[in-house]
């Protein structure tokens, strides 16, 4: 048990209300609420002068108040104002809802005010600024300031003081890592590094602070895969299979031919179910490359071995689409083989019926989301286990799952595209196939990289393809607007596009939504009753939509190459041309360059390879690569590094100590027992 599993409501100033809110960001512990780390940090620039102010540009000014500030009121609205005046101009200044600020705001005071500036009736304005003296924003220069992802209701700097109250005090954690690794590699100490993510002095404490959080990340996670790989090494399978022929004659009568790296991938895992030992294979293939129909031959070689084969996918409608695209191809090519749902949504009855039928073998094939590993569910003879998109499971779940059956065979289908010699970490106790080749039929996507000022023409572009009967996804970074950080957001953009696109059903969806609503909105986008689906990353792995044509990514900087296409990989799935268009709102340098790799490639190993040559140690602000894994703050890409020194460190800990029973190791065991209990913990059996 960790020190500080207190509550989050025994910080001062957080009852119910506040708790509840914290909750709704993963928040329930004192612990999660340490972990909860910034997700970019803010400096505050020295003041600049008014007449250097641009729109959309987020900075200080400085300046004399010219009047005491006014108070109007519009309908349910109070409206302060006030007007600011330096030696190169005049700044509108407007809060909403505020009045006491009448106080503070007198004619002639000196006031430092710091904000996002827009234009309103063309005139520059600076709206909800913050405010300090002149002493206090010189203090506040000194510092980074986090930023963190928030919730209505629930604002950055009301999360700061809680996490500040947090670390005043908490209960100091032991030291885990072996003093000999920590001194090799110069990581900061344990306690030190939670208090400096959270507000480092400056980048360089910051960065320390970083590298040993990144390396604890890769250091547990690597220690509980071997642990794994041990456990499973060279097993006898009790499953051992035999090849049917049906599967061969069904691979001639699919209405496309498979192509030649399907083939050897099915070879190979056939070759594993008939070998007497217990498969573990991740297969690694590319969005759109045919991976699912490798699983559903897989599954019905289970079946035809007189065994239960078990899928268990991310998403309940994601599960539902595999469930009727199995039931659809069953039916057309007479194959008598039944397959039964399991979602946690389904009804009482709905699951007691699917229950049943699982556990008198009625049914031969399982398709559902992790409600597949409740303990209701009872299987009669569990061989094959497939997880779609594992990095949003990870090592326990799959242990879990496995755990069902008499030690089934194990496949992981995954289509983010890592270079091999990070999968081979990543994944060390799998073998790896890889389906590097896509299938003839498929038209590649278009790509275009635009800046802010192309957007009116994408906004025609995407009502010409509606017009033609096809739909549109627009990804934004962020779910709702944030003060501290300039990105498009979903509920605003929605709002924009209605008004640029009358007459267009447009729908948004975020990952704050309950699962029934989400849901909802993705049957009715695929269902065709949704025209242009603005969302967050949370379709990312989504269902396959293939009326949508086009992918219009905002602040397309903000996102790292291997998830842009995994966002583009949403559309391009049907008979018709798709596009995806990338919007770079920023001006860093290099930005440029990374987006053009994708711009000329639609090969999600290329790029994956390309944008490893591209990012520098320290490159993490801004661009998360692979967050969808069980790393908070450690990228794959970006860390590539550490992940190979941790990946020797704990091979030569284990060869040293395999089961970590030396005294010095005592804490370091502790920790991955209870690092493996949270990976079980988060499927909240």
């Amino acid at each position: 048990m960790r020190n500080n599993e207190e509550s989050i409501r025994t910080l001062k100033g957080i009852g119910d209300k506040t708790g509840k809110l914290f909750e709704k960001l993963g928040v329930y512990t004192v612990d999660d609420l340490l972990g909860y780390y910034p997700r970019a940090y803010h400096t505050y620039e020295a003041p600049v002068p008014i007449g250097e102010l641009k729109t959309d540009m987020a900075g200080a000014v400085e300046g004399i108040l010219q009047q005491t500030a006014s108070v109007r009121r519009f309908q349910h609205t109070q409206v302060i104002t006030a007007s600011l005046k330096d030696g190169t101009g005049t700044l509108q200044l407007t809060w909403f809802n505020m009045p006491f600020l009448r106080n503070t705001l007198q004619a002639g005071t000196c006031h430092v005010f710091y904000g996002k500036v827009v234009k309103k009736n063309n005139r520059l304005t600076m709206e909800q600024p913050e405010i300090f003296t002149r002493e206090a924003y010189e203090n506040m220069t000194e510092t980074m300031q986090p930023v963190y992802g928030q919730t209505k209701g629930l604002g950055n700097k009301a999360i700061t003081r809680a996490v500040a109250q947090a670390l005043d005090s908490r209960k100091m954690e032991r030291e885990y890592l072996p003093a000999s690794i920590r001194k090799k590699y110069e990581l900061a100490e344990y306690n030190y590094a939670i208090e400096h993510i959270h507000f480092p002095e400056n980048r360089q404490e910051l960065l320390f602070a970083r590298k040993r959080l990144v390396f604890d990340e890769f250091f547990l996670f690597l220690l509980s895969v071997r642990r794994l790989k041990e456990e499973r090494e060279d097993r006898r399978s009790s499953h051992v299979m035999k090849r049917a022929d049906r599967i061969r004659e069904l691979t001639e009568r699919l209405p496309y031919e498979l192509t030649g790296a399907q083939k050897k991938v099915l070879e190979e895992v056939e070759r594993d179910m008939t070998g007497g030992l217990i498969m573990n294979r991740l297969v690694q293939g590319d969005v759109g490359s045919g991976k699912t129909i490798i699983a559903v031959l897989a599954l019905l070689m289970a079946a035809y071995n007189g065994c239960q084969g078990a899928m268990m996918v991310p998403t309940e409608v994601l599960a539902r689409q595999h469930f009727e695209s199995m039931k659809e191809l069953f039916e057309a090519q007479g194959i008598d083989r039944v397959p039964v749902l399991v979602t946690g949504s389904m009804t009482a009855k709905e699951k007691r019926e699917a229950y049943e039928k699982i556990r008198n073998h009625e049914a031969d094939i399982i398709v559902g989301t992790h409600a597949l590993i409740q303990e209701k569910v009872v299987y009669d003879n569990l061989a094959l286990v497939i997880t779609d998109e594992q990095h949003r499971f990870g090592v326990g779940q799959r242990e879990m799952l496995g755990s069902k059956g008499r030690e089934p065979h194990v496949m992981v289908m995954s289509a983010t595209p890592i270079p091999r010699t990070l999968a081979i970490i990543l994944y060390g106790d799998l073998d790896i196939s890889v389906i590097d080749e896509l299938p003839s039929n498929r038209l590649p996507i278009k790509n275009c990289v635009v800046d802010k000022g192309y957007r009116k023409n994408a906004y025609a572009f995407i009502r010409r393809q509606i017009q033609e009967g096809r739909q549109a996804y627009v990804i934004c970074p962020m779910v709702e607007a944030s003060e501290m950080i300039e990105a498009e957001n979903v509920l605003d953009y929605t709002k924009t596009l209605r008004t640029e696109l009358p007459g267009l059903e447009i729908q948004y969806l975020h990952g704050k939504m309950k699962g029934k609503e989400k849901n909802q909105i993705m049957e009715r986008f695929a269902a065709g009753e949704i025209q242009i689906l603005v969302s967050t990353t949370v379709i990312e792995v989504g269902v396959n939509v293939p009326n949508a044509t086009v992918m219009m990514i905002e602040n397309a900087e903000r996102f790292g190459l291997a998830q842009l296409h995994q966002l583009r990989g949403r559309v391009g799935r049907g008979d018709h041309q798709s596009y995806c268009i990338m919007v770079n709102c920023g001006d860093q340098e290099g930005t440029q360059e990374r987006l053009d790799i994708l711009n000329r490639s639609n090969d999600g190993f290329y790029i994956a390879s390309e944008d490893l040559k591209l990012r520098g140690p320290g490159d993490f602000f801004g661009v998360r690569q692979s967050g969808d894994m069980e790393f908070k703050l450690a990228d794959i890409f970006t860390d590539a590094g550490i992940l190979k020194t941790v990946s020797e460190e704990t091979a030569r800990l284990l060869e040293e100590d395999g089961r970590l029973e030396m005294e010095e190791h005592q804490e370091l065991k502790r920790r991955l027992e209870e690092y493996l209990e949270k990976s079980y913990d988060k499927l909240n059996l």
